[in-house]
């Protein structure tokens, strides 16, 4: 274990010890449910214990450091981290835990060398001592808003310094945790390091109770996740299929978003006859639901996921996994999904990376100031609605150059962000390792 200085929280508050009395009461069918929707996403069996603590892989020698995030694009971002920490000291492994097959899947083909992945114990007493006992982490890194009590106080318990990282929390988040306000200072004063997306968690965490002198804000993990892996040959293959004409792509979407999206194509096909969409929906079970709206709507479709390419359709249904990055460097311009509905918005820097031009709706509350810089700097349309988006689209569409233009600017905006991985690493590295 490590020997870096760790705070003492004190005694436990009077709501923790009820907490984790109703942690173990609802344990048996909270297993139940998880080990089912695990399933469903194509788990293997003999993975889903996981989850109670029970580990399926030998832990490697010398040194480990535990990373937890919640699903995917937590995940994901913590990924530059974890490669960024193992460059700078190879001899040390890391363990990624998350919740999530999906997570699983994208974590088997994107994490660096030295790197695990294993799907995180349930927040009871003794499947994370289960698996504390196994890892014995020397270091524990949780990402974004992932604060369970009992990882919380186990894994400090277990005598390793924690670092929370990209902590971001809504106002309404911030709200539930200040009707429990021992509990909240008291979980808070467990973390040695504490990193914020934004002003208004740090302000927040602060007024809860967090050390000042552990607590700050930035830099945002998503800014510095490297780009999304691309095919070259199946890159090359989609730009000889969509050389033709006009492309755009609708990214990420959610239930209620593509029927603006397909409005905003249709009005957009008007000034631009000959224009094709990749509608990619974040949910790819979604496919063939969101191929029917296409079709609904007079609209030649086929779909990705149904083994079929494009074959000159005017939709094509991208509803397969982990092949996001070729369809941001395949189309100049692109509608964000999450943006229209209640989700708060996606990782905005993903796209950018791309070079792509990038539309999107008015709620991103999730990446508020992201979406505030690219939009102020001009590397980033908000729209309204489906029929603004229209508008938007043709417009660019009738100036290539603008619409190059702003896609340099996310490009610039995204790229300029690296540089701060190092300190970052180095911060971890200093305050949890000896």
């Amino acid at each position: 274990m490590s020997a870096a200085l760790r705070p003492d929280p004190g005694p436990p508050p009077p709501f923790y010890r009820f907490y984790r009395l109703v942690a173990r009461a609802i344990a048996p069918l909270a297993y139940s449910r998880v080990r089912h929707k695990l399933a469903r996403q194509g788990t293997p069996a003999d993975r889903i214990p996981e989850r109670m603590g029970h580990a399926t892989l030998a832990r490697p020698a010398g040194r480990l450091i535990w990373f937890h995030a919640a699903s995917v694009g937590e995940s994901v971002s913590a990924l530059a981290l974890i490669g960024r920490i193992l460059a700078l000291r190879p001899e040390i492994s890391a363990l990624i835990t998350t919740g999530t097959g999906t997570s699983a899947q994208v974590m088997a083909r994107r994490m660096p060398e030295g790197c695990l992945h294993q799907f995180a114990p349930l927040d009871t007493a003794p499947a994370l001592r289960r698996f504390l006992a196994h890892w014995r982490p020397d270091a524990v890194v949780l990402i974004e808003s992932e604060l369970w009590p009992q990882m919380v106080a186990e894994a400090h318990a277990s005598g390793a310094p924690l670092a929370l990282l990209n902590a971001r929390m809504s106002r309404g988040s911030l709200r539930n945790w200040a009707k429990f306000p021992d509990t909240a200072r008291w979980l808070l004063r467990h973390f040695s390091l504490i990193r914020t997306q934004d002003q208004t968690t740090a302000e927040g965490l602060r007024a809860l109770g967090a050390d000042t002198t552990m607590l700050a804000q930035g830099p945002n993990l998503k800014a510095m996740s490297a780009p999304l892996p691309v095919d070259a040959a199946m890159l090359k293959e989609m730009h000889r299929e969509y050389a033709d004409g006009p492309l755009w792509l609708a990214a990420s979407t959610h239930p209620g978003e593509e029927d603006a999206v397909l409005s905003a194509h249709a009005a957009a096909r008007a000034r631009h006859p000959g224009l094709r969409l990749i509608l990619a929906p974040r949910h790819p079970e979604r496919g063939e639901e969101v191929a029917a709206m296409a079709r609904i709507q007079g609209l030649t479709t086929r779909r990705r996921g149904a083994g079929e390419d494009p074959g000159g359709a005017e939709v094509y249904v991208a509803d397969t996994m982990g092949e996001m990055g070729l369809w941001y460097a395949l189309a100049p311009v692109l509608f964000l999904g999450a943006s229209f509905g209640m989700q708060g918005g996606h990782n905005l820097y993903e796209p950018a990376r791309a070079g792509a031009a990038v539309l999107h709706g008015p709620n991103h509350a999730n990446f508020a100031q992201a979406y505030a810089d690219f939009d102020d700097r001009g590397a980033a349309l908000e729209v309204r609605d489906g029929a603004a988006l229209g508008r938007a689209l043709a417009d660019l569409l009738d100036d290539p150059g603008r619409m190059a233009d702003i896609g340099r600017r996310a490009e610039r905006l995204a790229t300029a962000q690296e540089e701060r991985l190092d300190g970052l690493a180095r911060s971890v590295l200093d305050t949890l390792l000896d």
